[in-house]
C-alpha cells in the first residue's frame, strides 16, 4: 500500500498527467466498497463523468485510471462546449460478484459528500438502473431512467457522437463525409458499439466485428444475418485486409507499440476512452498516415446526454449538440494541419485554451 500511495503522490504532484484538483478513497466495509473519484478540474464548472465498475488487478491499477478517465473528461467537456469540469470514479471488483443496492448507496453517500463538486454517471460496469440507486443518496447521479427524472442510456448519443466523428473523418481524408463502401472494424460491440454498427449499416458501411463476449457478437450477428462479419479477436482485425476505418469501442489503451504497427486502416474512430497508451503513439499513427479522430472529442455524445439532465433533459436539444461533433472534429483537423501537429495535440491545445479561459473568467 505505501509503493501504491507514493506512486500516486508522485503522479499528482510531480508530473504531467497530475495536476488534479482532489482525490478521494472511498470505503465502506459493510458493502465491500472500495472507490476512487477523482476531480481533475472545476475550471469550466462541477466536474462531471461517469463511474466505472472493474475488477482492477491492483489497486494502484484503480487509482492510475480514475487519474486518466478523469483528466479526459476535463478536455471532453472543454471540447463538447460544456460548462462543466472533468472528474472520473472506479468501484474496484467484478461487478457480476460485488455489485448491490447497499454498495450503490453507499457510493452515493460518498458522491453526495462532496457537495456537487462530482456529478456522476454511467459507465464501463454500470447502468442507467444503477443510477437510479445511487441517486437515492445524491442529486448529483446523472444518466438515470426517465421514470426517475433522468436522460435514460446515454450510449444512444455516444454512438450517434462517434459516428458523427467518422463522418468528418472520411471527409477530411476522402472528400466525402458517407461511409458507403467502406469496411469499417469495430472491437466491442458491447452498450456503444452495437448502436454504432447500426448506425453504419444504415450508411450502407461493411461492418466487421470482434468482442470478448461472444453474446454480445451473436446479438449484432441474428440481428443482421450475412450483412455483418466476425472475427476472433481485436488482433485479427486490426489486420484484417482492406479495413478502412477502426473503431476501438472497449477499454482503453487500444493504441499501443503493438497495435499501431499492424493496422491496416486509414482512419481510427471509436468509443472507448484514452485510446492512446502512451503519449508518443498520436505521432506513431500520423508518422504512418493513419488519421486518429481523438477519443475525447467523439465519444462526447454521452456526456452532452447526461449533463443535459442538470438542466431539464430533452433529446432534440442533446442530438443538435452532439452533431457539432462533426464540425469540432473538422475544426481539429484543420489545426492540426495548420500548426504541423497530430490531430491530438491540436485537440489538447483547443481544449486547454478553454480551460485557461475558464479559469481566467472565474479569477476576476
Amino acid at each position: 500500500m505505501t509503493e501504491m500511495t507514493d506512486g500516486v503522490l508522485h503522479t499528482l504532484f510531480r508530473t504531467e498527467q497530475g495536476g488534479h484538483e482532489q482525490v478521494v478513497l472511498c470505503q465502506d466495509r459493510a458493502t465491500g466498497l472500495k472507490a476512487v473519484i477523482a476531480i481533475h478540474s472545476t475550471a469550466l464548472g462541477p466536474a462531471l463523468g461517469g463511474t466505472r465498475f472493474h475488477a482492477y488487478a491492483s489497486d494502484e491499477e484503480a487509482v492510475q485510471d480514475a487519474l486518466n478517465l478523469s483528466r479526459g473528461m476535463s478536455y471532453k467537456n472543454a471540447l463538447a462546449g460544456l460548462d462543466l469540469g472533468g472528474g472520473k470514479a472506479v468501484i474496484i471488483g467484478d461487478p457480476d460478484v460485488l455489485k448491490s443496492e447497499e454498495l450503490l448507496e453507499a457510493y452515493g453517500r460518498f458522491v453526495e459528500s462532496l457537495g456537487g463538486r462530482y456529478v456522476t454517471a454511467c459507465d464501463v460496469g454500470t447502468y442507467v438502473a444503477d443510477m437510479d440507486v445511487v441517486a437515492r443518496e445524491t442529486r448529483w447521479a446523472t444518466g438515470r431512467s426517465p421514470e426517475n427524472g433522468g436522460a435514460g442510456d446515454s450510449s444512444v448519443l455516444t454512438a450517434f457522437g462517434v459516428f458523427q466523428g467518422m463522418r468528418a473523418s472520411a471527409q477530411h481524408l476522402w472528400g466525402d463525409p458517407t461511409l458507403r463502401g467502406r469496411k469499417v472494424g469495430v472491437a466491442g460491440v458491447g452498450k456503444v458499439g452495437h448502436y454504432l454498427v447500426e448506425h453504419l449499416l444504415e450508411d450502407g458501411a461493411e461492418v466487421v466485428i470482434t468482442d470478448v463476449r461472444e453474446e454480445s457478437v451473436r446479438r449484432i450477428l441474428d440481428k443482421h444475418p450475412g450483412k455483418v462479419t466476425a472475427v476472433f479477436d481485436t488482433d485479427a482485425l486490426i489486420r484484417t485486409e482492406g479495413l478502412d476505418i477502426y473503431a476501438p469501442c472497449a477499454l482503453g489503451g487500444a493504441l499501443n507499440d503493438e497495435t499501431v504497427p499492424a493496422l491496416t486502416a486509414k482512419i481510427v474512430c471509436g468509443a472507448a476512452n484514452n485510446q492512446l497508451a502512451h503519449p508518443g503513439i498520436e505521432k506513431d499513427l500520423s508518422d504512418r498516415g493513419i488519421l486518429y479522430a481523438p477519443d475525447y472529442v467523439v465519444n462526447a455524445g454521452g456526456v452532452i446526454q447526461v449533463a443535459d439532465e442538470l438542466r431539464g433533459f430533452d433529446f432534440d436539444r442533446c442530438k443538435a449538440k452532439a452533431t457539432k461533433i462533426f464540425d469540432t472534429t473538422l475544426e481539429i483537423f484543420a489545426r492540426a494541419k495548420a500548426d504541423g501537429i497530430p490531430p491530438a495535440a491540436a485537440a489538447d491545445r483547443i481544449a486547454e485554451q478553454r480551460m485557461a479561459d475558464g479559469r481566467a473568467a472565474r479569477a476576476v
